[in-house]
């Protein structure tokens, strides 16, 4: 008999208030968002006679597969120009990720090699841990990041697990927006750890769940991608379209392929080919419709880019409009990081007893850690959640 852990729900209601509700935007009214772009485009798909429901091939929807490792690495990418980027339409970020890592357990740094080292940083997405020790990975590390006491990125930490680190050990770096501290190297950081990557000939594998929802730019979200290739490396960079086109239940996503050549990134797309045939046979093609057809067309790529800037703005405007309430009401510490975190969430700093008073006291709900959805805010809500913040680090130590 199969028996599974009971898996329970807790329904927030009235006159609670929830910051942890999930890798989710909301609106300021807190309903979730079905952008302009892609209703437009849903139908002109339902419009179009000339689609049927045939299987796609095994890597997926070619119009999608290009231009989205074209928004990944920039219209004008020299991988891209010299035929060495490939890639596959994958079942989300998730999926992504784990027909990168089963590629990389059956064939980098040996054949079916289960013992090189996978680093994941401290903290991050609970998934990136479970994804390579499903693939086969038998060695999963972790590599220094959050600094709490400064609150922001532990460079120095970060450099030295990487310069210690094995020859060939793969490192999960997060492309933007890092989950779940909203903490990202700047660009002569990210400079510092490619150098030290370089020199101790380890593998970059990028996860990118949040490029333009982010800052708002895409350039700027893909800064890190895009240096790295422009450095000569070989990776992996997994995309995820749920968050910047809002298609959380379509599951689009894409990894991206850079190689030394051509001929090697055929090699290794056959054998992605071979994995994907065993895993979900043939991708679905309604999501992947969906962004191929919005990112071919200049007038409606546009309109999308404007869509995502919309969700960007919002999360930047309540990260602002929360430090400066909290400065205004005199809240004990700095609350800086909270404009130089990006990205759907932020670690406020909050300690495990101040979010219990949070959660007992003030009926608002976030992690342990202190982590919060920045979407959680509103407009109607912030100054409540900033005066219960107040309340909670004056009265809690």
């Amino acid at each position: 008999m199969l028996t599974a852990p009971v898996v329970v729900v807790v329904v927030v209601g009235e006159g609670r208030m929830a910051l942890e509700e999930g890798a989710s935007y909301r609106t300021d009214e807190g309903q979730p968002w079905v952008l302009p772009v892609v209703k437009k485009v849903e139908q002109m798909i339902a419009n179009d006679n000339s689609l049927n429901h045939e299987y796609l091939p095994i890597l997926g929807l070619p119009e999608f597969r290009a231009n989205a490792s074209r928004i990944a690495l920039g219209d004008d990418s020299p991988a891209i120009k010299e035929k060495r980027v490939g890639s596959v339409q994958c079942l989300g970020g998730t999926g992504a990720l784990r027909i990168g890592a089963d590629f990389l357990r059956r064939w980098y740094n040996g054949n079916n090699n289960t013992a090189t080292p996978v680093y994941v940083s401290t903290p991050t997405w609970e998934n990136h841990n479970s994804v390579f020790m499903d693939a086969g990975f038998k060695d999963i590390r972790t590599y220094h990041y959050w600094d709490a006491a400064k609150r922001g990125l532990d460079l120095q930490g970060l450099l030295n697990d990487m310069e210690q680190a094995p020859e060939f050990s793969i490192f999960i770096l997060h492309a933007c927006a890092h989950n779940p501290t909203g903490t990202d190297p700047t660009p002569e950081q990210w400079k510092q750890i490619a150098a030290v990557m370089k020199r101790r000939s380890l593998f970059p594998f990028f996860d990118s769940a949040y490029q333009g929802f982010a800052s708002g730019s895409l350039d700027k979200d893909a800064w890190a991608v895009r240096y790295f290739v422009s450095e000569g490396f070989e990776l992996f960079c997994a995309q995820s379209f749920s968050k910047n086109f809002g298609l959380y239940n379509e599951r689009v996503g894409n990894l991206t392929v850079v190689g030394k050549d051509a001929d090697n990134v055929q090699r290794v797309l056959s054998q992605m080919e071979k994995i994907v045939r065993t895993t979900w046979s043939n991708p679905p093609s309604q999501g992947a419709r969906i962004v191929a057809t919005t990112l071919a067309s200049p007038q409606l790529f546009d309109e999308w880019k404007g869509n995502v800037k919309t969700m960007a703005d919002r999360v930047l405007l309540m990260r602002s409009e929360l430090r400066s309430r909290l400065e205004a009401l005199g809240t004990p510490g700095t609350w800086n990081h909270i404009t130089e975190q990006i990205g759907m969430f932020s670690f406020t700093g909050l300690n495990p007893k101040q979010v219990e008073y949070m959660v007992k006291e003030k009926h608002i709900y976030l992690m342990a850690s202190g982590r919060i959805n920045m979407c959680g805010l509103t407009t109607k809500n912030l100054d409540y959640v900033a005066k219960s913040i107040h309340e909670a680090v004056t009265k809690i130590q």
